[in-house]
């Protein structure tokens, strides 16, 4: 029994961090990379890591034009956030 529950806790832990889906379109329809960190930083926005995520977001880890810390998904087609964190 206790294996099972093991198994189960092993196997939910990557869904309780998964991020959100932000597009299923094709990566043809979506914003140059470049170009969108130049946008947001022109917005005032320090990235200090950008990357793809697994559910088709573009997310920054970095610092508001406020400067907090903020973690930000993005959907790569329209460039709106889907979902943003603000650390202390």
């Amino acid at each position: 029994m206790r294996k099972i529950v093991l198994l189960g806790l092993a196997l939910a832990a990557p869904l309780a961090f998964a991020g959100p889906q932000c597009t299923s379109a094709d990566k043809a329809q979506w914003q140059d990379q470049a170009k969108f960190q130049e946008q947001l930083k022109a917005q005032g926005y320090d990235i200090q890591k950008f990357k793809v995520t697994s559910g088709n977001c573009y997310e920054i880890y970095g610092h508001d034009k406020d400067k907090r810390k903020v973690e930000i998904y993005f959907d790569p087609v329209s460039g709106k956030p889907v979902k943003e964190s603000f650390k202390d």
